[in-house]
């Protein structure tokens, strides 16, 4: 019993040990720079100074009308984002995963928006999209007459939003079409020839095989998308200013100015943090049951 203990211990030992260079850089990566933005998050920070103020930084922030109603567009461009993705993605991973001619060109091919250089898909958006020379407008306003040929997709707040959320679905639902597939790919076929047997329609082998193998798969790409979309800043400051999102309120209210207030940004960021770990907790308990 003694050499059996002695052994456990030796193997916990080495276990630490293996383990401890990745909980070190962890440490140094990122519980630092959350401590130290949770820090001076209160302070009047800027670039020249840095008073203590305890929380006005937060009441400022919570006080702020432009700042909630960039929270609920943020919450929205989320919502629509991460749901879009997977029904499209859902979409495309069912037909590709049936066997036809020329299918691994089709599934290489679904693949490009996700390995497109960010830069030229947004300036070949952006293009389709001018409100002067774009071909959107030229056909659907000032040939067919089906919207106004003086609608500004890109500089009108309303629009950009829809245009940003559009964009984001087309470009990143390939990553969810990949999880799905792999998953899709792995069911036993016994399920559906039994069901088959059983005299199961369509609709019923999709509702009662494939979706509840699905549903782990989804739950997790759908936590993934919902943090990564929640704090998306490059795609969309790219594709338009205008579309009023919580990260382009942060860069253009607090960051990107003369005189930038980093108290401030960085109390934002934790008011954030504490919003996220609230949801992503929830959200794991009563979806994903962990």
């Amino acid at each position: 019993m003694q050499s059996v203990s002695t052994m456990l211990k030796n193997e916990n030992r080495l276990g630490w040990r293996l383990v401890s260079p990745t909980v070190i850089l962890l440490m140094i990566l990122i519980l630092y720079p959350v401590a130290y933005n949770i820090y001076i998050s209160f302070f009047d920070y800027g670039i020249t100074r840095s008073t203590f103020v305890g929380i006005d930084n937060y009441l400022r922030v919570l006080k702020d009308g432009a700042f909630w109603k960039s929270f609920f567009i943020t919450v929205g461009f989320t919502l629509m984002t991460v749901g879009g993705s997977l029904l499209l993605g859902l979409g495309v991973a069912l037909m590709l995963n049936k066997e036809f001619k020329g299918r691994s060109i089709v599934r290489t091919i679904v693949l490009l928006p996700y390995i497109t250089p960010l830069i030229s898909i947004v300036f070949s958006w952006q293009y389709i999209f001018d409100p002067s020379l774009g071909p959107f407008v030229e056909i659907f306003g000032r040939q067919l007459r089906w919207i106004s040929p003086q609608l500004d997709l890109l500089n009108n707040s309303n629009n950009a939003f829809i245009v940003a959320s559009i964009f984001n679905i087309w470009r990143n639902f390939p990553f969810v079409y990949l999880m799905i597939l792999s998953r899709l790919q792995s069911i036993p076929d016994e399920y559906y020839e039994a069901a088959e047997m059983d005299g199961a329609s369509p609709w019923k082998k999709f509702t009662n095989i494939t979706l509840p193998e699905l549903y782990f798969v989804m739950g997790a790409v759908a936590l993934m998308r919902g943090i990564w979309n929640f704090y998306k800043f490059d795609e969309v400051y790219l594709i338009s200013k205008k579309a009023g999102t919580l990260p382009i309120f942060i860069y253009e209210r607090v960051i990107g100015t003369t005189s930038p207030e980093f108290g401030v940004a960085a109390a934002i960021a934790t008011i954030l943090m504490v919003i996220m770990l609230g949801l992503i907790t929830m959200y794991v308990k009563k979806v994903l049951k962990w």
